[in-house]
């Protein structure tokens, strides 16, 4: 039987990552085109962890979990879970494997890749199956000027994808899903890395992008710090964060810690308003999903207007003072 195994992440505050029951949800799409495969999700974890995840899985539409479970598991390790990952995937012989693009999976990822002698998508921002049931796996390329799709000629097939990219499985698709506990040999492997400690250095901006319902972004187009601030006013005035392009980023306008895109972050806000953003790939790959999408720009040819809900023509500049001012 077809199966779609789907990697489990541990936070370090022992939470699964988010990104586990959006891939969750995507699979539910994809099973649908490959004879309703089983979807199956690997847990690697610390002794008794897994019970505080049951509930989550069962309601998230998996099929089955497989857990493994042992105290060295308590911090990730690349030696010790790429073991118990390659040897639980060696038994299910799984058509495709998802990965959530984090920290942690972009370390995990290549390396059940290169053991298993398989080919991986990396970074996807969109997953399909093409009419000959292969895994059709998009990515941004050429500095996110093109969008690259891309087939694996071995199996099972990999990828890689970034967070938020995806919505999150309905809590209510319960399933009668089937918990597998396995036991891996990894009394011989040694750590080649001590873990001393866990300290997050992540800035407020960056968290608050992750999980904010509005977003007002500044591109090029706001020309200086005089036109970043107008965006901030904006954003302080709707009760939302401050985002920013690449080319305000490069401008040295905004951090690059807030920036969203191909090679930023990726967002879905309930609100997303672009201001003097062309619209160009490699931004839009990172907030095309958002609910609704308000573009200002003065060139009427600008990209961005093709993707946004709601789109005005203008000076920027003269604009969003007005708009602070009806608000």
């Amino acid at each position: 039987m077809s199966s779609i195994l789907i990697y489990a992440e541990v936070t370090e505050d022992n939470y699964i990552h988010t990104v586990v029951f959006e891939l969750a949800n995507k699979a539910q799409e994809l099973s649908q085109k490959i004879n309703n495969a089983e979807i199956i999700a690997l847990l690697i974890c610390k002794t008794g962890l897994s019970e505080n995840y049951k509930e989550a899985f069962s309601n998230s539409g998996f099929d089955k979990i497989y857990i493994v479970e042992n105290d060295r598991y308590t911090h990730y390790s690349t030696e010790l879970y790429s073991k118990a990952a390659i040897d639980v995937i060696s038994e299910i012989n799984p058509d495709i494997i998802l990965i959530g693009a984090t920290t942690q999976g972009r370390d995990l990822a290549p390396r059940i890749a290169a053991t298993m002698h398989t080919g991986l998508t990396a970074d996807c921002t969109g997953l399909d199956i093409n009419e000959q049931g292969k895994l059709a796996a998009t990515r941004p390329t050429f500095g996110g000027k093109l969008m690259a799709t891309i087939l694996s000629r071995t199996l099972p097939q990999m990828a890689t994808v970034r967070p938020k990219v995806f919505k999150p499985a309905d809590k209510n698709n319960t399933k009668n899903t089937q918990f597998i506990y396995k036991d891996i040999d990894i009394s011989s492997i040694k750590r080649k890395v001590e873990f001393i400690g866990f300290v997050k250095t992540l800035n407020s901006a960056i968290n608050e992008l992750d999980s904010a319902d509005i977003i007002v972004a500044g591109g090029k187009g706001m020309k200086n710090e005089a036109g970043f601030e107008l965006v901030k006013s904006l954003a302080a005035k709707l009760g939302g964060v401050v985002a920013a392009s690449r080319d305000a980023v490069e401008m040295g306008l905004a951090p690059q810690s807030i920036q969203v895109g191909q090679t930023g972050k990726t967002v879905t806000p309930k609100l997303y308003i672009a201001c003097g953003i062309s619209g160009a790939i490699q931004h839009t790959v990172g907030m095309e999903n958002s609910d609704k999408i308000i573009a200002i720009n003065s060139d009427k040819n600008a990209p961005i207007f093709g993707i946004c809900d709601y789109g005005i023509v203008g000076d920027a500049f003269e604009i969003i003072p007005e708009l602070i001012k009806n608000l």
